[in-house]
């Protein structure tokens, strides 16, 4: 039998980022009705909840979209954010919670929940005041809101749990900025879906502004340190110097991480000041935390760690939209845009099942490589991240098996048909779109693979790069054609 609050309509915003996605998992579960709001249903069409929501689609800086999206629904989760969308994100934030506290009140939502950053330290952030202004834009219209603020979130696949896993783990001598030594007080993703949903079961509105953290409060070097001990590393050399600023951080972070330079920068940032709760705006006062407890920051590093192992990462920080460059902000097919077209045709009979082709198919990138020539996919990886990009390092979510909408190295799943097609799309920084397709195909015992590398250029300097490039697609692709077939070979034997 459902409770009252069950029978409420709840709205997920950014239902295809990091938090959003596990905080629909988590209200579903729990008998939740939900309704997502996203710029692409596609990107979400793979999540096990997928079929028990109601899907709007559409942008937040549009009024209209907000309508659709906000109807009927008693609380509204605000998980939204611009700090990819360069220099004026603060603005473009401003605008859109603005917006979407207008059409909230209109709309009569009772409640909007809002997962802010702690900042109560003088020295904040651009970063950490956009997230600030965010909370008060959304008060704006009158809608009860209720602002819970947190530090650095642990779990698997958080942008926060990347950087400090491949910093300690890359580096057994570091020189690192001052920052690491600043206080801070982690909290574990579980804890923070937790209050989220416990936000939904209220029973009545609530406007007020809490501090969301975990049991310890400690330094950034001390997480390095208990994550080297955890992972069975020795104890990390931390030696700190004055002349790494922000920027030189955050460039460094990019380098040596799969976090790129435009996520790493607000991240560094938020760690200059101490993001420690405020005991005058403790949640304990409004929500009770688990029964079990909050966990601490070594049992999340524990709990993460499992969940990679295991491959069970329900979303990556990489499954929110990355930044393009100006001219690829439109994802659309070519062939139906009637833009100019090159293709790099390849394909290749074979005899073996096409569901045993397929295997390698969905299992390429990541850990697996790219089936040949992999030290070039590794230095156009590294020029990628060299210009700002996302690079190779971003990786896989699960070795084996892929949904729409995730990232894979530095391209996104665009299309799957299970033993039928594979559709990629780039991410690295291009003079133009660019898309990697295989398709099988079968007749009699005859499987076709087809391979097409597909680019439509921007202007005079993407049809260059095409045709600077060709040289070596000439040996890339009917090599990785060829081993991805061997390998297939190989392994049935």
């Amino acid at each position: 039998m459902n409770s009252p609050v069950n029978s409420r309509l709840l709205l997920v915003t950014g239902a295809s980022g990091y938090v959003g996605g596990r905080l629909v998992r988590s209200l579903v579960d729990s008998g939740a009705r939900v309704r997502v709001f996203v710029r692409d249903a596609g990107k979400i069409q793979s999540q096990p909840w997928f079929e028990k929501v109601e899907v709007v689609t559409g942008s937040a800086q549009n009024v209209a979209d907000l309508e659709r999206a906000l109807t009927g629904v008693h609380t509204a989760f605000y998980l939204l954010h611009s700090i990819n969308l360069g220099r004026d994100f603060d603005e473009i934030e401003s605008r859109m919670a603005f917006n979407f506290s207008t059409v909230a009140a209109e709309k009569k939502v009772s409640q909007i929940v809002y997962l802010g950053g702690i900042a109560n330290d003088a020295n904040i952030s651009k970063h950490l005041n956009s997230r600030v202004q965010t909370g008060a834009n959304l008060a704006k219209a009158g809608v009860p809101v209720l602002e819970l603020r947190a530090g650095i979130v642990i779990g698997s696949g958080s942008a926060s749990f990347e950087m400090l896993r491949h910093l300690t783990h890359r580096l057994p001598i570091m020189t690192t900025p001052k920052w690491v030594t600043n206080l801070t007080q982690p909290i574990a993703i579980r804890d923070v879906l937790w209050y989220l949903r416990k936000a939904a079961e209220l029973e009545t509105p609530v406007g007020a502004i809490y501090d969301i953290g975990g049991p310890e409060v400690l330094t950034y070097a001390d997480m390095m340190q208990s994550f080297a001990k955890i992972s069975g590393l020795r104890k990390r050399w931390i030696i700190k110097v004055p002349v790494l600023t922000p920027k030189l951080s955050s460039l460094w972070i990019g380098f040596v991480t799969p976090v790129p330079t435009s996520l790493a920068r607000p991240l560094v940032e938020s760690l200059i000041s101490e993001v420690v709760a405020s005991p005058s705006r403790s949640i304990e006062k409004l929500i009770p935390p688990p029964p079990e407890g909050l966990i601490s920051v070594s049992q999340a590093i524990e709990l993460a760690l499992s969940k990679i192992v295991e491959h069970d990462v329900q979303t990556r920080w990489s499954d929110a939209a990355v930044t393009y460059a100006p001219w690829q902000k439109t994802q659309s097919d070519p062939s139906w845009a009637g833009d100019t077209e090159y293709k790099d045709h390849r394909h290749q009979e074979t005899t073996l099942p096409a569901a045993h082709v397929w295997k390698y198919i969905e299992g390429i990138g990541g850990e697996h490589g790219w089936y040949g020539s992999d030290w070039l996919w590794w230095l156009r990886g590294l020029m990628d991240r060299m210009v700002g990009g996302v690079g190779l390092r971003r990786g896989r979510r699960d070795p084996d098996f892929l949904h729409v909408g995730e990232s894979l190295d530095f391209w996104r799943v665009e299309k799957i048909e299970k033993e039928k097609v594979l559709r990629l799309y780039a991410e690295m920084i291009l003079p133009g779109k660019a898309w990697l397709e295989f398709r099988l195909s079968t007749e009699g015992d005859v499987t076709t693979i087809t391979q097409e590398a597909i680019f439509t250029p921007n202007g005079l300097g993407g049809r260059l790069y095409w045709f600077a490039v060709l040289p070596l697609h000439a040996f890339l692709f009917p090599t990785m054609l060829r081993n991805l077939l061997k390998k297939a070979e190989s392994e049935l034997q």
